[in-house]
């Protein structure tokens, strides 16, 4: 691993800062490296407003979103809520059927089948819209390339509403209002909102048309927090207020939906991170394993024993998604092996039987082992489908493009896209996208890196920094958790492997005369032999709270430990 430090801030704003704040060098620094340099936007920060959102109508084509809808409504048209099968997709149709049907009962949801219709808008989402008379569709996280499909629904005098947050082509779809802050010519003050974040947008601007405030949305925002964590997109500006208000809302009073899936873990208080690793992989799953719209009905869904019943569903969809994407791992690395392809820039790895639920999750296991741009393909109709990952500081996308010769379509973002081709291209467009990320990636991004914000003795590890670090959170891109370095460490004599065979590592630390403090190292087991005998190490980790019989104590969650 690459240990990277932050550059020291301006001696001359950390001083400011710590005098407007009366905080702690040491938090002032971290405060800067956020972007933050005064009172206000420290306030901002820790009290994030929901007052601070801004205003829906700033969105390009946001203005003939409403009114196409209020239109709708006011003659009696059928409307259909379009979203793909992930949680962003099916998180958001939840959020606006649900928000619209309130008001109006005309309102049904739509989710295209993985399998049958792959992702995005789809012809035959159109034509059971014309079969069953909906007049206008409302795409969700999906549609900013579906040109040729928003064509073809108006050949059947059907209008649609595209709401996406992806990277727009060279060409907008032509449709009654296209709402995507990544447009060229959108305005709108933050982009990086995810798919249920513009749905968000989007009923918030048709509230205010009937006198809401932004106040009695709340109730929706437990779904964007949970589209925001697992769409990894930044926790900032919007998206920060956005979060932190659904994660309170999460902890407090949960849909139902999420009430039948928290009650069968033991967490008093669900952080963003366990939103992502115990929430999102289960609304996954049902569009993995069997059908998105299982999601969507148990988001939906207000009865706390039906929810329970629906709960139970994707549960076992979930189990079943994990040991398939375990099996598929361990072919995919031996299929990397069997090729001598361990040293190459990229994994490219295929088979026809993989199940297509599951390839992204692999994408993300094999980079994990081989940290390197990656995609899984398989068979998916008569073409080939893939899922893309990247490492951190690589555009993959932008690699898809100078293989766009090979390639019948693809979308996405700079860490994930998919795309599909055709099977006799396979071959061709694994060695193209290896020469494309050879020539164009940093060796460097290569190698994991660990991001250190700022080096600290042990003795400054207390409960009122620990309390202070509590209110960085929500955590993600754009405001991750803090990581320090400390030197010149020892174990206590404590040191020693645990876990299955003993993969993690376990150890009390100190350092000159400090009082000992634990800590964990997940995946560090084969680092044992560094500590023993009080040999001498440096440290790179987060400060985390462990709770054991009712005492909580603080803990180094250990990243990694080198040789002092």
């Amino acid at each position: 691993m690459r240990w990277t430090i932050k550059p020291k801030s301006d001696p001359t704003k950390k001083q400011t800062l710590i005098e407007a704040l009366k905080v702690e060098p040491l938090v002032a620094e971290l405060l800067l490296q956020r972007g933050i340099t005064n009172y206000g936007e420290a306030r901002k920060f820790f009290r994030p407003e929901l007052e601070d959102l801004h205003d829906p109508f700033l969105m390009k084509d946001m203005d003939l979103a409403v009114a196409r809808i209020e239109q709708a409504i006011t003659d009696n048209e059928n409307i259909l809520i379009y979203g793909d099968y992930d949680v962003d997709g099916t998180t958001a149709v939840a959020l606006v059927s649900s928000y619209l049907l309130r008001r109006y009962p005309n309102v049904s949801t739509y989710i295209p089948d993985r399998y049958e219709e792959g992702y995005g808008i789809s012809y035959a989402g159109i034509d059971f819209a014309d079969d069953n008379d909906f007049s206008l569709i409302i795409a969700l996280d999906c549609g900013i390339k579906a040109l040729d499909k928003v064509t073809y629904a108006k050949e059947k005098n059907i209008d649609f509403i595209i709401c996406d947050h992806h990277r727009p082509g060279s060409q907008i779809p032509n449709a009654v209002a296209v709402l995507d802050p990544k447009r060229d010519d959108c305005n709108y003050p933050y982009d990086e909102l995810c798919g249920c974040g513009v749905g968000f947008k989007l009923i918030q601007a048709l509230g205010s048309k009937s006198g809401e405030t932004v106040q009695d949305l709340v109730p929706y925002l437990d779904l964007v927090a949970t589209a925001i964590g697992a769409d990894i997109v930044p926790i900032t500006g919007e998206n920060r207020i956005l979060a932190y208000y659904g994660l309170q809302l999460i902890n407090s009073n949960p849909r139902i939906g999420f009430k039948a899936i928290i009650d069968q873990i033991k967490k008093k208080t669900l952080t963003i991170t366990d939103v992502v690793f115990i929430i999102a992989p289960r609304i996954n799953a049902a569009g993995r394993m069997k059908h998105g719209q299982h999601a969507v009905d148990l988001l939906k869904e207000t009865d706390l024993e039906r929810a329970k019943e629906f709960a139970a569903a994707i549960e076992a969809f979930n189990t079943d998604r994990r040991g398939l994407d375990q099996e598929i791992t361990l072919e995919a690395l031996e299929q990397i092996r069997k090729n001598n392809e361990e040293d190459r820039f990229t994994s490219v790895v295929y088979k026809d039987t993989w199940h297509k639920g599951v390839i992204g999750i692999v994408a993300s296991r094999l980079t994990d082992t081989y940290y390197r741009p990656t995609l899984v393909f398989t068979k998916s109709g008569d073409k080939l489908a893939a899922s893309a990952r990247s490492v951190k500081g690589f555009d993959v996308y932008n690699a898809l493009q100078g293989c766009a010769d090979c390639i019948e379509q693809f979308g996405g973002h700079k860490y994930a896209a998919g795309l599909t081709l055709l099977e006799t291209k396979y071959d061709e467009f694994k060695e193209q996208f290896e020469k494309v990320v050879s020539q164009t990636i940093d060796p460097n991004l290569l190698t994991r890196e660990i991001v250190i914000d700022a080096a600290i003795n042990l003795k400054q590890i207390t409960p009122k920094l620990m309390r202070i670090l509590k209110q960085f959170e929500p955590f993600g891109p754009g405001n991750m958790t803090p990581i320090f370095m400390t030197e010149d460490l020892s174990d206590t004599g404590y040191a020693k492997g645990v876990g299955e065979d003993q993969k993690h590592l376990k150890l009390s630390a100190v350092q000159n005369g400090s009082a000992p403090i634990g800590g964990i190292g997940f995946g560090l087991g084969e680092k044992l032999p560094m500590v023993t005998h009080r040999k001498k190490f440096n440290a790179a980790f987060s400060i985390d709270e462990n709770e054991w019989q009712g005492n909580v104590s603080l803990q180094l969650k250990l990243r990694d430990l080198r040789e002092a």
